[in-house]
C-alpha cells in the first residue's frame, strides 16, 4: 500500500509528464483542484498561457524531474528544461541557442489533485544562455 506522499509524488509526476512534456494542456482537468490556486502564473488559464509562450519559443523542450520530494500534502520537485530558442520569448527573438537551466516547484496535493502551486526559475543563467554572454 502506497503512502500518502508516494501518491503525491506520483500525481506531480504524472502532471509533470502529461501537461509539460506531452503538451497536455486540458490535463489540468484531471490533475489540478477546482480551487487550485496558481501562484506563479495567477491562474489555471495564466498556467496554460505560459506553457504555449514555452512551446511556440521552445518547441523542442522537455523537462527533467531531477529531484522529487513528497512530505505530507507538500511535493517539491527540482528538475531542469532544456530546448532550443526557435521563436519569439517575451520580445526576444529566436537565437537558436540551447537552453538548461534548473526549475523549483512546490505544489500542495489535497485528495489525489494538485490544489496550489509555486515555481521558480533560475532566469539569469536562462538569458545568459539565451544571450550567449
Amino acid at each position: 500500500m502506497k503512502t500518502l506522499e508516494q501518491r503525491n509524488v506520483e500525481t506531480v509526476h504524472e502532471f509533470i509528464e502529461a501537461f509539460w512534456n506531452e503538451n497536455e494542456l486540458e490535463s489540468t482537468e484531471r490533475y489540478l483542484s477546482d480551487d487550485y490556486q496558481e501562484l506563479a502564473y495567477q491562474s489555471k488559464e495564466g498556467l496554460k498561457k505560459f506553457a504555449l509562450t514555452i512551446l511556440e519559443a521552445f518547441p523542442d523542450k522537455h523537462y527533467t524531474i531531477e529531484s522529487i520530494i513528497g512530505q505530507e500534502d507538500k511535493v517539491l520537485v527540482r528538475m531542469t528544461v532544456k530546448g532550443t530558442h526557435q521563436g519569439m520569448f517575451f520580445g526576444t527573438a529566436p537565437t537558436g541557442r540551447t537552453m538548461d537551466v534548473t526549475l523549483y516547484r512546490q505544489y500542495r496535493v489535497v485528495d489525489g489533485k494538485i490544489t496550489e502551486h509555486r515555481g521558480w526559475i533560475d532566469m539569469v543563467t536562462m538569458w545568459h544562455q539565451l544571450r550567449g554572454n
